[in-house]
């Protein structure tokens, strides 16, 4: 499975490492289990709530939510806002939406925050794109703005983790800048690569 370059970090994980089973809250008040024991996970970290970037892929995974399911993947997003802040953006999403303000597993999972994360050139025209999206989004009274105030800072970068029910990374991707991550059909043809034993498998998937 493809994995980006090594860069310098405290600590990374690649595929093939494990990782330890989880009880997370999700900001609806539901329990969710990483990984879960039946399906293959989707652990997305981004970056604070309202985050306008954050905000425009989201939306492309919410519209394919339902391939993604059949794919037997469970999604878990973190975000590192308070969880109260991050209810008020995350009720309508269709999946887990997990806050860690204290960036405890951002550190675990080597999740990093740098300058590159707007400067870099590739993020420049997402960027733009979202913010005025969000803008208009805003202005129809359709979203809120992020918070003035973001305590664990606006230069996060985004990762993705492909997880197997027994906790194995099956494919890791560390973004460059704050638009780097994977697009659903890349993220459905890592899950078909590694098919699940039928048991598993989710009823009506493929």
């Amino acid at each position: 499975m493809r994995t980006p370059r090594n860069r310098a970090r405290t600590r990374t994980l690649e595929p093939g490492a494990v990782i330890a089973t989880r009880d997370l809250t999700a900001v609806s008040g539901a329990r969710v289990t990483v990984p879960a024991g039946d399906r293959l996970t989707h652990l997305q970290f981004r970056r604070f709530a309202g985050c306008p970037i954050c905000n425009l892929h989201l939306r492309s995974v919410v519209r394919r939510h339902a391939e993604i399911d059949r794919a037997g993947i469970q999604e878990v997003v973190l975000f590192h806002s308070p969880a109260d802040e991050l209810r008020q953006y995350a009720t309508d999403l269709p999946f887990a939406v997990v806050a860690d303000p204290a960036k405890r597993l951002y550190a675990e999972f080597g999740v990093e925050s740098s300058p590159r994360s707007l400067l870099h050139p590739r993020a420049w025209a997402p960027t733009a794109r979202a913010v005025l999206r969000s803008t208009w989004a805003v202005l129809r009274g359709r979203e809120r703005p992020p918070s003035r105030k973001q305590p664990g800072g606006r230069l996060g970068l985004p990762a993705d983790f492909l997880i197997a029910p027994d906790g194995r990374i099956l494919a890791a991707k560390y973004g460059e800048h704050a638009y780097d991550q994977w697009p659903v059909d890349e993220l459905l043809a890592l899950a078909a690569e590694t098919p699940l034993p039928s048991e598993a498998r989710p009823e009506g998937a493929s």
